[in-house]
C-alpha cells in the first residue's frame, strides 16, 4: 500500500487529500477569507501558512507525516508542457516562486509538495499543470498573427474528468476524441483528442 497526500490549492481554498492507493481516507477543504491572505505579498509566501494548516488537519486526524510515501501537488504556471506526471525539482521551484508566468495559487502546489516530501525523504511530483501545451497549429490561430493563443487552462480536471468518462465507456483515454467544459469561476472548454488536450 502506498500513501498519498495530494495538494490543490486554490486562490479561496485549500484542498488536500490522504489516499492508501486509490481509498481516500481524509478529505478537506480549508476556505480563505479575505482577510487572512491579504498580508501575504505575493502567492508563493504563503506556502507556509497553507503547510501549517495542512499539518494541523493532519495530525488532529492521527496521520503521522512519517506515514506518506509521496506528495503531489496542482501544478502551477510553468513553462509549457505535455500533460503527465513531473517530478518536482530545484529548477522547477524556482520558476514557481518567481511567478514569471503569472502569480496564481496553482504555483503553490508543487511548492509545498516538496516542503513536506524533503524533510521525510520522499518524492514530491505535480500533475497536469495549469501550463499543459498540447495544442495543434490550427488551434493557436487567434485571428491576428502577432498575437497567438496561449495554452493555459484547467489541465488537471479536465484530463481528470477526461480519464473519468473514458472509464465510465470502457476505453481508455488515448481512444476518445471528447469535449470538456470547466464550470469554475469562469467556463472554459478544452478538446481532448485521442489522449491529449488540443
Amino acid at each position: 500500500m502506498n500513501r498519498i497526500l495530494a495538494l490543490n490549492p486554490g486562490a479561496t481554498s485549500t484542498k488536500f487529500a490522504v489516499f492508501d492507493d486509490e481509498q481516500p481516507i481524509l478529505q478537506r477543504t480549508v476556505e480563505h477569507q479575505g482577510s487572512e491572505l491579504q498580508g501575504f505579498a505575493r502567492i508563493c509566501d504563503q506556502a507556509n501558512y497553507r503547510l501549517e494548516l495542512i499539518t494541523a488537519a493532519l495530525d488532529a486526524e492521527s496521520i503521522p507525516l512519517s506515514s506518506l510515501h509521496a506528495v503531489v501537488g496542482r501544478g502551477g504556471l510553468l513553462k509549457p508542457l505535455i500533460g503527465g506526471t513531473y517530478g518536482v525539482s530545484e529548477a522547477m521551484l524556482a520558476d514557481l516562486r518567481a511567478g514569471a508566468r503569472g502569480e496564481h495559487a496553482s504555483n503553490l502546489g508543487g511548492i509545498i509538495a516538496d516542503a513536506f516530501a524533503q524533510p521525510l525523504g520522499i518524492t514530491a511530483f505535480i500533475v497536469d499543470p495549469v501550463s499543459v501545451d498540447e495544442m495543434e497549429p490550427e488551434a493557436r490561430l487567434s485571428g491576428h498573427p502577432e498575437v497567438p493563443r496561449n495554452s493555459l487552462s484547467h489541465a488537471l480536471n479536465s484530463k481528470a474528468v477526461a480519464r473519468h468518462a473514458a472509464a465510465e465507456v470502457g476505453k481508455s483515454y488515448a481512444e476518445l476524441n471528447l469535449v470538456i467544459a470547466h464550470l469554475g469561476s469562469g467556463i472554459s472548454v478544452t478538446a481532448h483528442r485521442y489522449g491529449r488536450m488540443i
